[in-house]
């Protein structure tokens, strides 16, 4: 990557945080829960399946 992609990433991940920010208290647990079940269904493997060590 260069310098300008990576300032890109991080202006973009510095107006998502903002943006997260400025979300009401009840919004801002909507966001939570939902990242969370995301994480959760992606960090399960498949049937049949073993998880990687990583």
């Amino acid at each position: 990557m260069d310098a300008k992609t990576d300032q890109s990433d991080e202006a973009q991940g510095l107006r998502l945080v903002r943006a997260f920010l400025s979300l009401p208290p009840d919004k801002r647990a909507e966001v939570i829960a939902f990242v969370e079940e995301l994480a959760r269904a992606q960090g399960q493997p498949e049937a049949g399946s073993e998880a990687s060590p990583t």
